[in-house]
């Protein structure tokens, strides 16, 4: 897995990236109750707002951690937001991307260098 510092982690299945939100971020917005996902299909580039979680504390954008395309969504979410506070690094992914490259997750932190950044 990789990680962004914006607390998104990054998962390689195949030719796709899975982008969810690391339990870190889950636990600060508390009791999420709202998940809105983007349309399969979406061309994004890197920094552009993809998704949108309301929880009992605030509201929060999910920015798109590289430039692709939303080939699927979590519709599961959409259902049962709370499983982004049950589970946010599995069941709770957000979106599957489809990217150039998957060479541009290097530039990523790894597991170690997230948690130094959130201690």
């Amino acid at each position: 897995m990789k990680y962004t510092e914006e607390h998104e982690w990054l998962r390689v299945e195949g030719d796709l990236v899975v982008v969810g939100i690391t339990e870190h971020a889950a636990e600060a917005l508390g009791d999420v109750v709202f998940v809105e996902l983007p349309a399969p299909g979406t061309k994004v580039a890197r920094g552009d707002e993809v998704s949108v979680i309301e929880s009992v504390k605030a509201a929060s954008d999910i920015l798109a951690p590289v430039d692709g395309e939303i080939v699927e969504v979590n519709a599961d979410l959409g259902d049962n937001p709370g499983l982004v506070n049950e589970d946010p690094m599995g069941k709770a992914w957000f979106f599957k991307m489809k990217l150039e490259s998957l060479k541009v997750l290097d530039g990523f932190m790894d597991e170690a260098a997230y948690k130094a950044l959130i201690d």
